[in-house]
């Protein structure tokens, strides 16, 4: 039976054989293997391209064990925390960092099109969230590095496909981390005593719900899971939801903006200082500076929970909002 190979297919194997890289290569036989007609005719071709892969990636690990670690991996924290996707391939982690933040990740409808950790500025309101684009999680082959990049982050964030049996991908890329000793932070009191566990929020993201008749497919999965996983479900196509999923990420780094104002004039709302949630005035008085914590004789704050200009002390816990003007 004729393979009926598409123009696209020839495309691809030109790119390959012009790669330069086992990353380049991997990357045009994966195309070449999703454009590939599914019949018998092709059956012989897949075999050599699956080989083809495999060896591939064989070379490219082995030259990362022997070689030094790509400076790309090392990614340095910017904005007000640090969130890293992962995921299964092909369920939209470039997409979303591409549709969310000024990043440029490759995006393609092909699995393993990522190779390497991109990350990427979000704004919420008047502050900005790094989230790190990264290589999919496989059975046959993990980026080694990516386990240590997923430690370091403040929120990890597991990225499915709605359409394609979310509930799996999420069972997979839980049980990858388990295996990895990263657990979801709500969880560290069942392994408390063990040691070496890495214990970090875990927001879960559907993505691709791209057609509001998608919403009784991420009702199913709701209701499927077990455990209490914090659950937003997107389309990095159409950006549907995409201030849910922002507030959700603000919520759960756990920290409050403070605008600061001097007596007689007003509040400066262009760069808030950004503290932990619960910090009180003494916490703010050192972070204006070193000196302040020291002088501070009171402060008057103007918020949702204070009348305006009430006066407070060292002690007093501030809220997201709050505009404070020091007095020394």
């Amino acid at each position: 039976m004729p393979a009926n190979l598409p123009p696209a297919y020839f495309e691809a194997e030109n790119r390959y054989r012009e790669a330069k890289t086992p990353a380049e290569g991997i990357t045009a036989l994966e195309e070449m293997l999703a454009i590939m007609p599914k019949h018998k005719g092709t059956d012989k071709i897949k075999a050599d391209l699956r080989r083809r892969i495999s060896k591939l990636k064989s070379k490219q690990e082995g030259k990362k064990k022997t070689g030094r670690r790509d400076s790309s991996y090392k990614i340095e924290r910017e904005g007000v925390g640090q969130i890293v996707l992962i995921g299964p391939p092909n369920v939209g982690k470039s997409a979303l960092v591409a549709a969310l933040t000024n990043a440029d990740p490759q995006v393609a409808d092909f699995p393993h099109s990522t190779w390497k950790a991109t990350p990427g500025m979000m704004y919420f309101e008047d502050i900005q969230i790094q989230l790190i684009d990264t290589p999919p999680i496989g059975k046959e082959y993990t980026e080694p590095w990516l386990v240590d990049m997923a430690r370091r982050s403040d929120i990890i964030l597991v990225v499915v496909d709605v359409q394609t049996d979310p509930l799996q991908q999420l069972e997979e890329t839980a049980s990858f981390l388990k295996e990895h000793r990263i657990a979801p932070l709500r969880l560290a009191r069942v392994y408390e005593g063990e040691g070496s566990w890495t214990f970090l929020p875990f927001v879960v993201v559907a993505n691709k719900n791209d057609e509001y008749s998608m919403e009784e497919d991420v009702e199913i999965f709701r209701s499927l899971l077990e455990d209490d996983w914090p659950l937003v479900s997107v389309s990095a196509k159409t950006g549907r939801n995409f201030d849910v999923l922002k507030q959700t990420l603000f919520n759960t780094l756990e920290i409050i903006r403070v605008y600061t104002k001097a007596p007689g004039k007003g509040p400066d709302f262009s760069a808030p200082f950004v503290l932990k949630r619960g910090s009180k005035m003494e916490d703010l008085a050192s972070k204006v500076h070193k000196d302040f914590l020291e002088k501070l004789k009171y402060a008057r704050v103007w918020g949702k929970h204070v009348y305006d200009g009430q006066m407070v002390q060292r002690d007093h816990v501030l809220q997201d909002g709050d505009v404070v003007e020091l007095h020394l």
